[in-house]
């Protein structure tokens, strides 16, 4: 049964995602926050998972049934202020960092990842809506979405379509009220239709007829199960329905749904209602808050479903005697045996590892959304100041070092400098933890044996509900792109090169006394951050060089490299803090390990990303 790693999380927040000592939340909040959800988590979500699985999510003429005693619980954790945790204080959230939001989604996912993902998606549907609504449409729609009183999805994905949004088909009628008709389907929509909430808020990627081409035309749209009277309570049905559920691999308790807009099913008139979100054509724009927001959270359920695998990995092998360990007379527990405590050691230090890029890029976020903050309080200032007559001339004669101008500046940059730092972060922060979590998903049925393979131990369903993360929100390749492509080049590949620096001065503050408990911890990271700066270099000269194919021949090794020198750096940083809580010598063994063992994966990487184009254009003939 999953334990919520209440202390492991607190740890990684505080010791390596800046958390300790940050002035924006007290520290006794941050304790009880976690420690309150991994104790709801742990008395009524991970005990309703192996349920959820086996009953599934089923639909009947058109209305999805959960599993048993699954409303129940979500209208427990709604009602326990859950689901606004870092929505700001003003639209009825608690305004709490985001890294708190991001720990806790951790936590859910961990008691169950097809719970989790109805939470997930209403969060980030209303932080779009938070973002780019009209005072209205916030007003009528944004409170029971933070409450959690009505849920939220993303709906973009059509039948020919995928992942290429500028082929969307879904069409969007403007009328003479200032409402839009929408007619169309959609695919994979999670969550789409349930009997959590008795309404659902639906986010509707569309189109107008006299839009451009491509995704320079596509608008954003908000449309409910339910219209609103106009006291704001439910009216009438709109014009839209679950058509069906999938039969998936796994996160069988979600309901994956297709959606119909518009055939005339309810209403006097064809069409589904739905609110313009922003501006007519800049829908993707708005959607990309959502959908950014999103790619974090299914980071942090790779995460997730990699301590759930390695927790169950670890009671088993302690319990399981089979064959004589090294050195031992009788039967010994598996645990005892060198491959399976190098299997458990290498899942235990993925896990972390991806906990800490996870809640590092959080950090960023934080970070981001602070210095925007003290940036409108400067201006707020200056314009006051100005207002009274206050001028730069006086404060310079008075021996101030910074007029309010460049104190302006310098906020700004450090918003745009924390706003960078995120945007090359969340590809990492996406793809490494869910590969990370079907890997050692994976190693954990490897674990278990033949007990592993059969749906009994529960390792199996962790497998399965782990393998949507890497394709969910724009799949790994996708992230490669976005990372190698967009990323990278961020400020000239000033910003990129400016975090391995940052990386090299943590080496740099690391024990090196190979005799010592470090080993070669740090020698071997000063080789991995090496081997990162070339390969980056090079990737930023062959797209400078116009050569973006060969560029992109590499992105998914140069992620994968990305996020193994972060995990190897991260976890190094937790080992060598003042954390005392007496664990020291187990975070400092494990970083040795990660770097000692799983490290030297970079190096075979940086070949492939160095050397591997001409070889990958040569071989697409095998193709054929």
């Amino acid at each position: 049964m999953y334990t919520s790693p209440v202390d492991d999380i607190l740890f990684t927040l505080k010791h390596i995602a800046g958390l300790e000592g940050d002035a924006s939340v007290d520290a006794d909040i941050v304790d009880a926050v976690i420690a309150e959800a991994g104790r709801f988590c742990d008395a009524t979500i991970a005990p309703a998972a192996a349920r959820g699985d086996k009953e599934g999510s089923r639909l009947s003429n058109g209305e999805v049934r959960s599993p048993t005693g699954w409303p129940e619980i979500y209208r427990a954790w709604a009602a326990a202020g859950w689901n606004g945790l870092a929505a700001p204080v003003e639209i009825g959230g608690q305004g709490l960092p985001h890294r708190l939001q991001i720990a806790a989604m951790e936590i859910w996912n961990g008691g169950s990842m097809a719970f989790a993902l109805a939470p997930m998606l209403t969060a980030g549907a209303a932080e779009a809506l938070a973002t780019h609504g009209s005072d209205s449409l916030k007003a009528r729609f944004l409170p029971k979405m933070v409450s959690g009183e009505w849920t939220g999805t993303m709906n973009l994905t059509e039948p020919h379509a995928g992942s290429d949004l500028a082929t969307l088909r879904t069409r969007a009628e403007r009328r003479d009220d200032g409402t839009y008709r929408i007619f169309g389907q959609k695919i994979y929509i999670t969550w789409g239709e349930h009997d959590f909430t008795d309404n659902i808020v639906h986010l509707v990627l569309a189109r107008l007829a006299d839009a451009p081409e491509g995704t320079r035309g596509i608008s954003l749209f908000l449309v409910p199960k339910f219209l609103l009277n106009e006291d704001g309570s439910l009216g009438a049905r709109n014009d839209l329905f679950c058509h069906s559920i999938e039969e998936k691999l796994g996160i069988h308790a979600s309901p994956t749904c297709t959606m119909i807009y518009g055939d005339g099913r309810f209403g006097a008139e064809a069409g589904a209602v739905g609110y313009l979100i922003g501006e007519e054509n800049r829908g993707l724009a708005c959607m990309f808050t959502m959908m950014n927001n999103a790619r974090l959270a299914v980071g942090a359920q790779g995460v997730a479903m990699a301590e759930a695998a390695t927790q169950a990995a670890l009671a088993y092998a302690r319990e399981r005697r089979q064959g004589k360990a090294p050195g031992a007379a009788t039967a010994s527990p598996i645990i005892d045996h060198p491959d399976i405590a190098r299997t458990l050691l290498t899942m235990k230090a993925l896990t972390q590892g991806a906990r800490a890029i996870t809640y590092l890029c959080a950090e960023a976020v934080d970070r981001a959304h602070q210095a925007g903050a003290h940036a409108d309080e400067t201006r707020t200032s200056e314009t006051g100041a100005s207002e009274t007559g206050a001028s730069e001339t006086g404060a310079s004669e008075t021996g101030a070092s910074t007029s309010g101008a460049s104190q302006s500046a310098h906020t700004e940059a450090g918003k745009r400098h924390w706003q960078d730092r995120a945007a090359l972060l969340t590809p990492i922060a996406k793809s490494f933890p869910t590969d990370v979590g079907v890997e050692v998903a994976s190693l954990g049925i490897q674990v278990h044996g033949g007990m592993g393979f059969v749906e009994e131990t529960g390792a199996a369903r962790l497998l399965r509900d782990a393998r949507i993360a890497p394709i969910y929100e724009g799949t790994n390749g996708i992230q490669a792109i976005d990372l190698v492509t967009r990323k990278l080049p961020l400020g000239d590949g000033a910003h990129v090169r400016g975090l391995i620096a940052e990386l090299q001065a943590t080496i740099d503050a690391l024990p090196t006394d190979v005799d010592a408990p470090w080993g070669t911890t740090a020698s071997r990271l000063g080789a991995a951050v090496g081997t990162l700066s070339e390969a980056t270099t090079w990737l930023l000269s062959e797209l400078a060089a116009g050569r973006p194919a060969t560029a992109l021949a590499g992105a998914t090794a140069y992620q994968r490299l990305f996020g193994l020198v972060l995990s190897g750096l991260l976890l190094a940083k937790g080992a060598a803090s003042d954390a005392e809580d007496g664990r020291q010598a187990q975070r400092v063994a494990l970083a040795r390990f990660f770097a000692e063992n799983l490290l030297g994966e970079t190096a075979f990487l940086a070949d492939a990303i160095l050397h591997g184009a001409d070889s990958l254009a040569a071989a697409r003939i095998a193709l054929n």
